[in-house]
């Protein structure tokens, strides 16, 4: 064989890591303890698992939970964990770890976000080191679809002062390095007690502008962009045979997000004139060059319980006027709108603020990042309006929590949670869904906009990759390089 010939057969070998790029940088790095999906984008799966686990299809299957068993009263869940787990320090996961991370979600100081979601989980029994018991105090048929969120993945700990910089769980990778304001390093896990993964290492780059998402593409500098901030850029990578793109659904109901206690937001009427003057099909257009799909109420489409209510709140800027002028603002009024960083609010906001100007509503545009809007607007509920996209699957249990950042108190609205949480009967389910997503759209709690897209650019040779987004999260445990 010549010299040349060996050198094209080294280069022919499968690449064995991948870049990704990410818009947004976690805060921290511990899922249980903060509200940022972009947490999960970077762990979830790849280095945390919950005792259940979305699929990339929004199936829910087995994690650490091989099996489990539930009573015919729906009370009691009796999970049997796989054995041979160890976590990346090396030490055991076993039936002390899962009760030690539902007891920390569940204590009075918990910083989980959606701690509402376990409230059922009256006790967590070790029975044995393999066998872990939950006993609820109502049924819950969401139960383990609950427990397949980001926020319940099983943590030790031994090593639960220092996850918020050194993450470890038990996935196919190990956490390595964090370079603030530019990467996140892992390295596949060699003790990994399911199928190991193909790639060696993974590096999560951060890059939050548009200009630079395109040039980091174009230039080859990463290998897969998820969530890719500018959809306008898309037909020149689908035309070009070095990538493909990638579009599909996701859970996120973008809406402009309102402070339903702050005035004039708690008058309904004020809240109804917002929907009517907003164009959901311009910002869509705008923003997201026909990418995404319009909602009347926060559901998915692609939920078979969907309801669709856009109907209910259609652009009508004189509708809107007479609106505010039965509510005392016949001159409109002024407010704040908060925008973090992802194009579908920098973008989208600058088009809502001239919607609503024109019907008198001046709205005055703050762009934040993303840690100041989880400090002002999330957790301070400092703030007029926002645009943000709950990416969070079939969230709509948050209208029930008065406390939650829109801060919605219905006691109607929280009784129809509670009942849908204890009810297991598929149809009845179904119907109090409906009922729910009509209840928000009644009272015109947010303005509903459109459903976010999962819009992704990749190498042509990279393969496993999830085109939808059941959950927030870049699953690499089945990427690989084509051969």
């Amino acid at each position: 064989m010549t010299t040349a010939a060996c050198l094209i057969g080294l280069g022919a070998h499968a690449q064995t890591d991948i870049t990704v790029a990410v818009q947004l940088e976690p805060p921290h790095l511990d899922p249980t303890s903060a509200a940022a999906g972009a947490i999960d984008t970077v762990l979830y799966s790849n280095v945390f698992e919950g005792l259940t686990r979305f699929m990339a299809d929004g199936s829910v299957v087995p994690g650490l939970a091989e099996s489990w068993e539930i009573s015919d009263d729906g009370l009691t869940y009796t999970f049997t964990l796989r054995s041979g787990v160890t976590f990346h320090d090396g030490t055991v996961m076993d039936a002390e770890d899962v009760k030690f991370t539902l007891d920390r979600i569940l204590a009075e100081d918990s910083a989980n976000a959606q701690k509402a979601l376990y409230t059922a989980i009256s006790s967590v029994e070790v029975i044995d080191p393999l066998t872990v018991q939950l006993t609820l105090s109502e049924p819950n048929g969401n139960m383990l679809f609950n427990l397949a969120w980001g926020d319940a993945v099983i943590v030790a700990p031994e090593s639960i002062d220092g996850i918020k910089q050194k993450p470890i769980g038990t996935g196919a990778f190990k956490f390595v390095d964090w370079v603030q304001s530019d990467r996140i390093e892992l390295a596949r896990n060699e003790d990994y007690w399911g199928t190991p993964a193909a790639l060696e290492a993974a590096t999560f780059k951060f890059i939050s502008d548009p200009t630079a998402a395109f040039a980091a593409v174009m230039a080859e500098d990463v290998d897969y962009f998820y969530a890719f901030p500018a959809p306008e850029n898309l037909p020149q990578f689908e035309a070009d045979p070095r990538f493909q793109v990638l579009v599909g659904s996701t859970e996120g109901e973008t809406i402009l997000s309102t402070n339903n206690k702050m005035p004039p937001f708690d008058n309904p009427r004020v809240r109804q004139a917002m929907a009517h003057a907003i164009d959901r099909q311009a910002i869509i257009d705008g923003a997201m060059f026909g990418y995404g799909t319009p909602i009347g109420t926060h559901f998915a489409p692609h939920n078979p319980a969907y309801k669709d209510l856009t109907s209910q709140s259609a652009y009508d800027p004189e509708k809107a006027r007479a609106l505010l002028a039965e509510a005392g603002l016949p001159d409109g009024f002024e407010t704040t709108l908060h925008l973090p960083p992802p194009a579908y609010a920098r973008r989208g906001g600058e088009i809502i603020a001239a919607q609503l100007a024109e019907v008198g509503i001046t709205a005055k545009i703050i762009n934040v990042e993303w840690a100041q809007w989880l400090e002002s607007v999330f957790r301070g509920k400092d703030f007029g309006l926002t645009i943000i996209s709950h990416t969070e699957p079939m969230d709509i249990g948050i209208y029930a929590n008065p406390d939650y950042y829109f801060q919605y108190d219905n006691p109607e609205f929280q009784a129809l949670i509670t009942s849908l949480n204890s009810t297991t009967d598929p149809d009845a389910r179904t119907r109090m869904m409906g009922e729910a997503q009509r209840m928000i759209a009644d009272d015109y709690v947010n303005s509903y906009l459109f459903q976010l897209a999962q819009l992704s650019v990749a190498k042509a040779g990279l393969q496993g990759l999830w085109t939808n987004a059941p959950t927030q999260a870049t699953d690499l445990t089945g990427v690989s390089w084509a051969e």
